[in-house]
């Protein structure tokens, strides 16, 4: 944690301009970051320990000018409280008033228009400390020379790529990588967060999904244990109408009760209660 002496001249979030009205090229850019965000609001549903941002400044003083943000369109920080004092939502990410905590994540979805993901921003967000730093550019990848996913890891004070996907990011506790996922009725290619072993974490309309399939899958069970009752008790009826049939025969025909026994393979009892239920 940074001393807020050295932030005591700086301008509160209040201050600062929250939005700068620029309006995302595509649909991803506003749909994946959001997604990632509503999925992690479930796999950390008991911590309020992070916070994850979608389309907002990042005000900073590791630039020429600290009233001037970095908008990226997705960011984590973990080690923040997910809401301000006095239950306030975030108008942006002041890191001067989040005790000098960076980000450890920043996500930039490239569109048709050039928006520096691979120069400015890359060196803004690696002078700035962000540990990972996330490109999918899954459309225009060979305009950019480059891969529809790429994730850097500072080394050194410099980024370096990383190979591996999903990539495991042992500080934040979490994989991230593509996927493919049917959201909303659709399938398509979607970023998610995966577990230590690969494993995709759902989204709530995947665990409803999931739920539902558990449900009936446990009714169909359920219905197959109770047909196979039945059956087992049918078969048992049989089996005793043939016995009774068998002993009333041997009966008739004058064998004793033992002999009807030797022949039946049954107990000497068994028979005695059956020719008194004839």
């Amino acid at each position: 944690m940074v001393s807020i002496d050295l932030y005591k001249n700086l301008p509160t979030s209040d201050e600062l301009p929250d939005s700068d009205d620029t309006p995302v090229d595509n649909e991803d850019q506003n749909f994946l970051p959001n997604y990632l965000l509503f999925l992690l609001a479930i796999i950390w549903k008991d911590r309020n320990d992070w916070y994850f941002g979608v389309d907002m400044g990042i005000y900073h003083t590791s630039g020429e000018n600290p009233r001037v943000p970095v908008i990226p369109d997705g960011f984590l920080t973990v080690g923040v409280n997910r809401r301000r004092p006095g239950n306030k939502s975030r108008k942006s990410y002041v890191v001067w008033e989040e005790g000098g905590m960076v980000p450890q994540l920043v996500l930039e979805v490239v569109s048709w228009t050039p928006g520096n993901e691979y120069e400015s921003k890359m060196a803004i967000y690696e002078k700035l400390g962000v540990l990972y730093y996330v490109i999918y550019n899954p459309e225009y990848y060979q305009r950019d020379r480059h891969q529809p996913f790429e994730i850097y890891r500072q080394i050194d004070g410099k980024y370096q790529l990383q190979t591996g996907e999903p990539y495991w990011l042992p500080e934040i506790g979490l994989g991230i990588g593509r996927t493919q996922a049917t959201v909303g009725g659709i399938d398509r290619e979607i970023l998610s967060w995966f577990d230590q072993y690969g494993r995709r974490y759902l989204s709530s309309e995947e665990l409803a999904q999931q739920a539902q399939l558990e449900a009936q899958q446990a009714q169909l069970e359920a219905q197959q244990a109770q047909l196979e009752a039945q059956q087992a008790q049918l078969e048992a009826q049989k089996e005793r109408q043939a016995r009774l049939a068998a002993i009333a025969q041997l009966d008739n025909i004058g064998l004793t009760v033992q002999q009807i026994s030797v022949a039946l393979g049954l107990s000497v009892e068994v028979v005695r209660q059956q020719l008194e239920e004839l």
